[in-house]
């Protein structure tokens, strides 16, 4: 059984999963006579319309939301029906709301997260959506979402809850505009990610270092996490805390990530200098080399951080010698601008 169906709830709804390519859409017909096959699709809508109503009742909204999350999918205007119709915002916030009182203390059950992960993965679909990502950043609605990312509990309900939430995070980031890491950066994602690459799930780990990858992909957010000395410390120390970790317990997709987060990082000469001299030694030598064996562009990736590190080691020692290398320590104090 693989990662993401070993943590999916028992209703079938599977976590997203942000760090693989979108999902290929399928035409939602159930028959293959091709004069009925429009009628089919207008059932399936009337009961796609149906269902929204029926987020609105707490009644129904339990099956409504399973019954969602199961189509959105192959409906490809879902996430504009859903913000724009009545109440349904609403509804899916408070379900997220209802759920706060079981985090703290941690006693949320499986049947309880499975409901809020039906409900986040229409959220999912929503900040997705070209035609509603701005306004459900306006919104500012995955706020709501932070207090799951901040859970510890290592059981499968609350690991599937951050995971599923990462989900949502994943898809807003993986459209690479530039409003998305402008709003991430004024909260504490990064932090909160950094708390989940240290200490969760392979899988949940996967998804926390992506999102962390494509800040550091735009400018902005390079400039961000190298601002200063603690920010870029804080995330050097626990990618170094990932590459230990992986020397010992290997994943080939979490090493790509990793790897390709110092690589950008190293795109900043300041960050460079520091990355000389704490750039974990099991990337220099052929620790990972089995597992990247049939990974050419992580390999890529890599000679290509190495290389950076030598020219500035170069760089560094022709500027002074044990001089400059002295000088250079003394920089790690300094604010990494």
């Amino acid at each position: 059984m693989s990662a993401v169906s070993s943590s999916s709830p028992v209703t079938g709804s599977a976590p997203p999963n942000p760090t693989t390519s979108a999902p290929t859409t399928t035409q939602a017909t159930s028959s293959s006579n091709p004069t009925g096959s429009n009628q089919n699709l207008n059932v399936d809508r009337d009961k796609i319309y149906q269902w929204i109503i029926e987020l609105s009742s707490p009644e129904t909204r339990e099956a409504a939301l399973l019954e969602l999350s199961k189509k959105r999918e192959v409906v490809p205007d879902l996430a504009p029906m859903l913000w724009h119709s009545f109440g349904t915002m609403a509804a899916l916030l408070q379900e997220i709301i209802n759920i706060y009182p079981a985090i703290n203390p941690p006693v949320l059950t499986a049947h309880q997260s499975n409901r809020v992960c039906n409900a986040l993965a229409l959220l999912q679909c929503v900040a997705s959506h070209p035609d509603t990502r701005s306004a459900f950043l306006l919104a500012h609605i995955p706020l709501y979402l932070y207090p799951f990312l901040h859970t510890v509990s290592k059981t499968r309900p609350f690991e599937y809850l951050r995971l599923t939430s990462l989900g949502v995070i994943g898809a807003l980031v993986k459209t690479d505009e530039q409003e998305v890491i402008n709003f991430l950066l004024t909260t504490e994602i990064i932090p909160l990610c950094l708390r989940i690459m240290e200490s969760g799930s392979e899988l949940s780990k996967t998804v926390a270092t992506f999102i962390l990858q494509k800040i550091l992909l735009d400018e902005t957010g390079l400039y961000y996490i190298c601002q200063t000395y603690d920010r870029f410390s804080h995330v050097a120390m626990i990618l170094g805390k990932m590459v230990i970790q992986l020397s010992k317990e290997p994943s080939q997709r979490l090493l790509k990530h990793v790897v390709r987060c110092y690589l950008r990082l190293s795109d900043n000469t300041r960050a460079c200098e520091a990355l000389c001299q704490c750039l974990p030694d099991q990337l220099k030598d052929e620790t990972f080399a089995a597992c990247l064996k049939d990974d050419k562009s992580t390999k890529h990736w890599l000679a290509q951080l190495l290389k950076n590190i030598e020219a500035m080691s170069s760089q560094a020692g022709g500027a002074g010698g044990v001089q400059g290398s002295h000088k250079g320590q003394q920089k790690l104090a300094q604010p990494v601008l």
